[in-house]
């Protein structure tokens, strides 16, 4: 990759950080080539929440400067954060940011050319639509979608409209997911034969915004706009909130966490979704009024869909009442692990030359590789603009400019919600969840999943 002196020492400095470099080499000349290069983005915000204010802002605010972008507007049906957020920005960005009691007045104005959407988990494809439709680029956060209805008019509506979508999966812009997922499709991994995921906190507080319930009041706000097509319930400051806690306004663990890591699995892969999903929990320890589970084991058959005999297990495990907060990725092989914990190859498990003498075969071990990177997956809600972020909002930036595919392009959003879904089913019914090519639809005790 080409680059002046100048750009190589800035990014050779970021890559000392543990920051991804970009396919795009970014440099003078390199803008020339672009058309409206010399223009600059004009960035709405849609919901001004925790996500955004706590990594989206610090991220952004690394690179706005040199790729020429400004935030111009936010736009939040919550009047209290709608005046923060434009307050926040205003500072930020040294210039007027409107205030927009809600998308379509945004829209209407013809005020932005790109967003971020960091709104609630159900509602992320739906703003998607509304977003592209209006002409807009997209950075959405993770889950997707929350159902195939969802899940499919917001893919049908990105391609339709060819704007550069971001899914928030930020491992995809990590060095060291990078070196994993060239070291697998090499083939010198081998057949993958198990995935075991793991997610586990101790927090109370965890999605629990007691401090807010009470500052929220049905008339600062629009409910009708927030419960979007979801069936109808009285206004509840709960639900708006904490919204993690509730289906059908989030899965919880499964689309919080696993979407995560579930999609590493799509990637290094190339199948788009499991074949099979069993899943099993409950409510455990936080009798808080919650809906959705505090503990979950799900077990996933993945492999070609016209060839059983081949395939592997994946398990994603996650407690919210006992855990240090560092979450485990570990692929394996007959010939050893790639452990995404401590970016390693190892020939740990494999298959020695003792085990396999007795069966007549030969030995089978991975080398010890350490895996280039110096990142750290950083799952604190506050995660201050961490790198993984921060490389995956300067990858989007550069492909609005560039009109390239983003690193986590809507495909990985459809793909992970499949599976999220599909855990969802399986948890909800208690059997078996499947997906059906030809509808495009989850299956569960024989019927389409809804709610």
């Amino acid at each position: 990759m080409e680059k002046s002196r100048r750009t190589f020492i800035r990014q050779a400095s970021l890559a000392g950080a543990g920051i991804l470099l970009s396919k795009t080499g970014w440099t003078a000349k390199s803008y020339k080539r672009i058309i409206g290069a010399n223009d600059r983005v004009r960035v709405g915000v849609v919901g001004f929440a925790d996500r955004h204010r706590s990594s989206h802002i610090p991220a952004f605010m690394n690179h706005y400067k040199e790729l020429n972008f400004e935030v111009v507007a936010v736009s939040d049906i919550w009047n209290k954060r709608r005046e923060e957020g434009a307050a926040i920005w205003k500072e930020k960005m040294q210039n007027d940011v409107k205030a927009y009691r809600n998308n379509e007045e945004m829209y209407n104005a013809k005020a932005v050319d790109a967003v971020f959407i960091s709104t609630a988990d159900f509602q992320h494809a739906r703003h998607t639509i509304e977003a592209v439709k209006a002409g807009c680029d997209a950075y959405v956060e993770k889950p997707f979608a929350e159902t195939m209805e969802d899940n499919r008019a917001a893919l049908k509506a990105v391609k339709e409209t060819g704007k550069i979508v971001q899914i928030g999966s930020q491992r995809r812009s990590g060095t060291n997911y990078h070196a994993a997922n060239d070291f697998i499709k090499s083939g010198k991994f081998g057949p993958i034969t198990m995935v075991e995921l793991t997610w586990n906190v101790n927090q109370p507080g965890r999605w629990r915004r007691p401090e807010l319930l009470t500052q929220l009041k049905e008339a600062d706000t629009d409910w009708k706009r927030f419960i979007m097509n979801r069936p109808f319930e009285a206004f509840d400051p709960r639900i708006y909130l904490e919204y993690r806690l509730f289906w059908p306004y989030s899965s919880g663990l499964p689309g919080q966490w696993m979407s995560h890591q579930i999609d590493t699995v799509h990637w290094f892969t190339g199948l788009k979704h499991p074949r099979s999903v069993v899943a099993n929990g409950g409510i455990y320890q936080w009798k808080d009024g919650r809906r959705n589970w505090d503990t979950l084991m799900a077990v996933f058959d993945y492999g070609p869909l016209d060839d059983a005999s081949k395939g592997f297990q994946v398990t994603f495990g996650s407690r919210m009442h006992n855990g240090d907060e560092n979450p485990a990725e570990i692929y394996y092989s007959n010939g050893g692990e790639l452990n995404l914990i401590t970016n390693k190859i190892s020939p740990k498990g494999g298959l020695t030359e003792k085990m396999a003498a007795a069966m007549g075969m030969k030995a089978n071990l991975l080398p010890d590789m350490d895996l280039k990177s110096s990142e750290k997956v950083v799952a604190s809600a506050n995660t201050g603009g961490d790198i993984l972020t921060s490389n995956h909002i300067r990858n989007w930036m550069e492909c609005v400019r560039s009109r390239k595919q983003p690193n986590a392009p809507v495909e990985a959003g459809y793909s992970h919600s499949i599976a999220n879904i599909m855990t969802t089913a399986a948890a909800h019914t208690g059997s078996k969840a499947t997906f059906n090519e030809a509808t495009q639809e989850v299956m569960a005790n024989g019927k389409v999943f809804k709610y």
